[in-house]
């Protein structure tokens, strides 16, 4: 490989490195909300996979019945996780894709 070529590679790579950087960052910026149930539950979350706000309406509260709540929120929450996955693929997925490990 002569140096040219690899010089040119180098710069390649650096700006690669410098798109997934801002990609990532516009990722981790985004919000993902995650509801359950005609919206009983919500959930909100960023892009880094962190609970930012939940809101649970009056009525998906039965103190008879916390089991319900319990399962409201994970489903708010699996929702809202699936939806960071399917966005960090389809934003990442582009830099990811061959690399060795990946």
């Amino acid at each position: 490989m002569r140096g040219g070529n690899m010089q040119g590679m180098m710069k390649q790579m650096k700006k690669l490195q410098k798109e997934m950087a801002q990609a990532q960052e516009e990722l981790n910026a985004q919000e993902f909300k995650g509801a359950a149930s005609d919206d009983a539950v919500v959930v909100t979350f960023n892009g880094e996979k962190k609970m930012q706000d939940i809101q649970i309406k009056a009525e998906a509260i039965d103190p008879e019945d916390p089991d319900m709540l319990q399962d409201l929120i994970i489903m708010a929450v699996n929702n809202a996780l699936t939806k960071v996955d399917q966005e960090t693929e389809q934003k990442m997925g582009k830099y990811t894709r061959g690399l060795p490990g990946m």
